[in-house]
């Protein structure tokens, strides 16, 4: 009896060691604070204490090793200490390189908080787990980490609407993990990786409302998995790869407000997987492809401010569905094919253009 009391006596202190804090991830966890102000809510405040495992807010272990495995603050969120505020999260400071001293961290989120700045610690393209990287709505600034490619479990890579500059690093490409990537409103500059294609995991890409420029590269019809393709807002020209319209699972690609130039692949308009088509506002020549057909389902088609001439594809007519489309601002002509997948469409779908005719707009 006296030899299992000891020995359950020891299995406690063992398993009370696995499920408390490690000393060195909490002592970086409180320098990751002592960067931080969050004057309103005071999040921060319930760190406290010797165990960061045990109701530190946006703090969770690893139960096995006791060792810190996410850190998750959002500053918009669903959590009811938002709600009762009735306010979102606002904070201000810098994110510490003390972060990378959590070598068994799968997810950094610290997101929408508004007025966080400073530059993205070189240092944590050293986390070798880490899964997640969301740092969306604040005023991060300086350049993307050029080592990025090092985070080989790297799923998510969220870093929207900051202010951080220079160009997409070259080893970006090596992240054979990533899912996610947006990059969308900041102030990146330079081309696309050629080779970007490279990231065959990948189903969103969204890098809209920058300053990129170069041409889009066909590398990234060899991505599989693509979903969501946007490079709207951006200085990127040259023409659409064909090979886009090729690509079994993209649904949606916004290419507007660039400087992209020659004709439409028609593979784009036979893609029946392809519902939303936004390439306006470009340097778009030639003729609209009349290859619609009975799978055609579009929800958005604009084609809007660009130079395409001839008529309003025939084929148009046998469309499946069209529900927001935008022809105007161009140089077509002739009459508009009667369709009843035009009937909801009023004339500003088709105004701004050289001599068409009929239905919504006079008739012929």
């Amino acid at each position: 009896m006296e030899v299992l009391l000891f020995s359950s006596i020891i299995i406690l202190a063992v398993t009370s060691s696995v499920t408390s804090c490690s000393p060195s991830d909490r002592a970086a966890l409180l320098d990751f604070k002592a960067a931080l102000k969050e004057p309103y809510l005071g999040l921060l405040d319930s760190w406290t204490g010797l165990d960061c495992c045990q109701n530190w807010y946006g703090v969770s272990c690893d139960p096995t090793t006791g060792r810190v495995a996410d850190i998750s603050l959002r500053g918009e969120s669903e959590d009811p200490i938002f709600e009762k505020s009735g306010r979102t999260g606002f904070m201000t400071g810098s994110l510490s390189p003390s972060l990378c001293s959590l070598d068994r961290l799968t997810t950094l989120v610290v997101a929408d908080w508004k007025g966080i700045s400073g530059e993205i610690p070189a240092c944590v393209t050293t986390l070798p787990h880490l899964r997640i990287l969301d740092l969306v709505g604040n005023q991060i600034s300086g350049g993307m980490p050029a080592n990025i490619g090092q985070l080989s479990r790297l799923t998510v890579l969220n870093v929207a609407d900051n202010l951080i500059t220079g160009s997409i690093p070259a080893s970006i490409v090596n992240l054979q993990s990533l899912m996610h990537l947006d990059l969308s409103n900041n102030r990146l500059s330079g081309t696309l990786p050629a080779d970007l294609g490279k990231l065959t995991m990948m189903s969103r890409a969204l890098l809209s409302r920058n300053q990129l420029t170069g041409s889009i590269p066909s590398s990234l019809a060899n991505i599989y998995r693509l979903a969501d393709l946007d490079l709207s807002m951006n200085r990127i020209s040259g023409p659409i790869p064909a090979e886009l319209g090729n690509t079994r699972v993209l649904s949606t690609l916004k290419l507007d407000s660039n400087q992209i130039s020659g004709s439409i692949p028609a593979s784009l308009f036979s893609n029946p997987g392809l519902s939303i088509i936004n390439v306006s506002r470009n340097n778009l020549e030639g003729t609209i492809p009349d290859v619609f057909g009975p799978k055609s389902y579009f929800t958005a088609l604009d084609l809007s401010y660009n130079n395409l001439k001839g008529s309003v594809p025939k084929s148009m007519s046998n469309a499946k569905y069209i529900g927001h489309m935008d022809l105007s601002h161009n140089h077509l002509c002739g009459s508009i094919p009667a369709s009843s997948a035009f009937d909801h469409l009023d004339a500003s779908s088709f105004t701004s253009n050289d001599c068409l005719c009929g239905m919504p707009l006079r008739t012929c």
